[in-house]
């Protein structure tokens, strides 16, 4: 408590801190008043005159009063916002008063310092985001796209990866947002790996072939995954026909992931029939009717044969989680093929034959990763070698 003759003394002292005192103790009193309207009124009037005080120590003083509040004058926080700096920084940060119209002028035409500020209120808009980003600052992109509360509309995040997607920091930022579109992950993930491809550590411990293989087969992955996540947007999988994206490796590898739902988007794009009419096929269709499917898709007839051999397979195992069931799948077909060319692969299934042939080889890795180790924790004998 203070009385007011005391207040009205601090207010015109020559110390400027004491002229800070009154003016942090009139901001409180005013948030705080539950008197008399005169008393409230006195209190507006004494905001107002401290805005005109010479020191900016007082200013600040009062500003740190009111910034946080949402009941603080609006047209003091706006008087604020236009004095020095060092203030205007900490009402654009803190406020909650100020709307977008307040803001976008400084997002306009702000300095580096006014951006940040904005950048780190507690509540940024999808319009103040956009406007932060069209300022072309890498640092303060990277900060609003690490905050997953700050929303970016999907056309925003996909210009983001195609103009900025060679930054690995913006990148990894892109990557780690659940909001980021299919198309836009997509993009993000080839120049990662065109990124990998180039970099010198990576290409001096792998050979070239390996490093090819390695990068197709992870690109392979991470498309069937999104495309798997993105199965129910039509659009995504109309955009990668379109581009011509589509390729029978990369089906192959949809369906020996377990990526049904990609597989079965793939196919209904291709074949221009419903996806409905799809999964029935893929669960109870014949022979045949698999068969005429993979035409209408326009698969070659040695390769639609090999895909309905892959079906019949994968309907008694569960190739999504499964890595054993993978395994046996992708063997026995490897074997059905040379069992029924005579080691002969045609043409037209070299690259089904390869890719399966790949796969063979990783899946028996991943597969017998511990397998020893567990042998030998679960038995006491002693393991019976030859002779030397």
């Amino acid at each position: 408590m203070i009385g007011y003759q005391a207040f009205a003394d601090l207010s015109q002292s020559s110390d400027s801190n004491e002229r800070g005192h009154a003016a942090h103790l009139a901001a409180l009193a005013y948030l705080e008043h539950r008197g008399a309207a005169e008393e409230h009124a006195a209190l507006y009037a004494a905001l107002i005159g401290f805005l005109d005080d010479p020191s900016v120590k007082v200013r600040a003083a009062l500003a740190y009063g009111l910034l946080h509040s949402a009941e603080a004058p609006r047209p003091i926080i706006l008087a604020l916002l236009r004095d020095s700096p060092i203030i205007s920084r900490a009402v654009l940060q803190y406020s909650p008063l100020l709307v977008d119209a307040d803001l976008m002028p400084i997002v306009r035409s702000g300095d580096a310092s006014a951006l940040l500020a904005i950048a780190q209120r507690v509540n940024v808009s999808r319009r103040i985001a956009a406007g932060l980003v069209a300022r072309d600052d890498p640092g303060l992109t990277l900060r609003l796209l690490r905050r997953p509360d700050v929303p970016f509309g999907a056309d925003m995040l996909q210009s983001l990866a195609v103009a900025q997607g060679g930054d690995a920091r913006l990148r990894g930022a892109m990557l780690a947002r659940r909001d980021l579109p299919p198309p836009a992950r997509l993009v993000l993930v080839h120049r990662a790996a065109e990124s990998l491809r180039q970099c010198r550590i990576v290409k001096g411990a792998l050979a070239p072939e390996r490093l090819e293989r390695l990068l197709r087969d992870g690109t392979d992955m991470a498309l069937s995954e999104i495309g798997e996540t993105a199965s129910a947007d039509p659009e995504f999988v109309d955009r990668l026909v379109g581009a011509d994206q589509l390729n029978t490796r990369l089906l192959l590898h949809a369906m020996v992931t377990g990526h049904v739902m990609f597989f079965s988007a793939c196919l209904a794009s291709l074949g221009q029939v419903s996806r409905e009419k799809v999964f029935v096929l893929l669960e109870n269709g014949s022979r045949a009717a698999l068969n005429a499917l993979f035409a209408r898709c326009g698969l070659d007839a040695a390769i639609a044969r090999l895909f309905v051999r892959m079906v019949m397979h994968a309907r008694t195992a569960d190739l999504s989680d499964d890595l054993a069931a993978r395994h046996y799948v992708v063997t026995a077909l490897t074997e059905e093929l040379l069992a029924e060319f005579a080691d002969e692969i045609p043409i037209e299934l070299e690259e089904a034959f390869t890719y399966l042939s790949e796969q063979n080889v990783a899946l028996a890795r991943q597969a017998a990763r511990g397998v020893l180790r567990a042998f030998a924790d679960s038995r006491d004998g002693m393991l019976q070698l030859p002779a030397a």
